[in-house]
């Protein structure tokens, strides 16, 4: 399989994601800390097969920023999965696609990125999308609720991305495994002293389901994402990840039967357009990360 459609593959699985968090009966701190569990046992045992060498040194001296940047990780999961449960899957991730939008504004007021009148134009149009698809005076109070918590998952993942601007030499995959590690140490603690452990509660759907999320749609995808992104230019990656809320809207739409409002769409399809459009002004970048459930 080429390296482009490996990384379709990828965001089309990670636009299926919805579907299966809903059967998972779980806390999102707990359903969060499994996440991370599985992911990390599948990337580790991917390593060991490569017999891929961990540089400790370089490990080291990057250690804080992994460390936040996997704590910001497990917050991105947490909030993505409480939109999840007050809102559709469609508007959980429509609203989730703002980060773009924040690492675009974040950029410009910490880094003193140049401000151009096209970034201007597309950070207004996004916001007035965002307003457009809160819909507000028809929307219920858990849909709101909904929304502002994929906005807060949006956030804690331009965190990620920005924390991993400044780290640069970890390799990809490795450096995701870390992240998950530190995701871990920070969550396991929070669920013990918070909800406890609940998973011999959930169903045998809703275990398969949490197996699925943990070792298909994080270990086995994440390994076929950076396996794939450091073959493809900046442009494309940039471009090729936006079939992941595509996909996520059509699946809530025809498989979770959940509706959405023209307004929405059109909210939603104002922050994806204008961001894809504030994106074919940048310069192609090698081995970037870009946006994952």
């Amino acid at each position: 399989m080429s390296s482009r459609k490996q990384f379709i593959f990828a965001v089309v699985v990670f636009g299926t994601l919805g579907p299966f968090i809903r059967q998972i009966n779980l806390p999102p701190t707990e359903l969060a800390l499994y996440r991370a569990i599985l992911a990390a046992g599948f990337l580790s045992f991917y390593l060991i097969i490569k017999q891929t060498a961990f540089d400790f040194k370089q490990i080291k001296k990057e250690m804080v920023l992994l460390f936040f940047s996997g704590a910001a990780m497990a917050l991105n999961w947490i909030f993505l999965f409480k939109a999840f449960n007050h809102t559709t899957v469609s508007l959980a991730t429509l609203s989730y696609y703002f980060a773009p939008v924040i690492v675009i504004l974040v950029s410009t007021l910490i880094f003193k990125e140049a401000i151009t009148t096209k970034k201007v134009i597309c950070f207004i149009a996004s916001t007035m999308g965002l307003i457009l698809m809160t819909d507000i005076g028809e929307s219920s109070g858990s849909q709101l609720k909904g929304i502002l918590f994929g906005l807060t998952a949006a956030f804690f993942y331009s965190i990620v991305i920005l924390f991993n601007k400044f780290i640069k030499n970890v390799p990809a995959i490795q450096k995701t495994l870390l992240q998950f590690i530190a995701a871990i140490v920070v969550l396991l603690p929070y669920v013990l002293i918070t909800t406890g452990i609940n998973i011999t509660s959930i169903n045998g759907s809703g275990l398969i389901s949490l197996l699925i999320v943990g070792l298909f749609h994080t270990g086995f995808t994440y390994v076929l994402f950076f396996g794939s992104v450091k073959e493809l230019s900046g442009h494309e990656v940039s471009l090729l990840s936006y079939i992941d809320p595509l996909v996520a809207v059509i699946v809530s739409i025809i498989v979770l039967n959940e509706s959405i409002l023209p307004i929405q769409l059109l909210g939603g399809a104002m922050i994806i357009g204008f961001t894809l459009i504030n994106e074919t002004e940048k310069k192609e970048k090698t081995k970037n990360n870009n946006m994952s459930a």
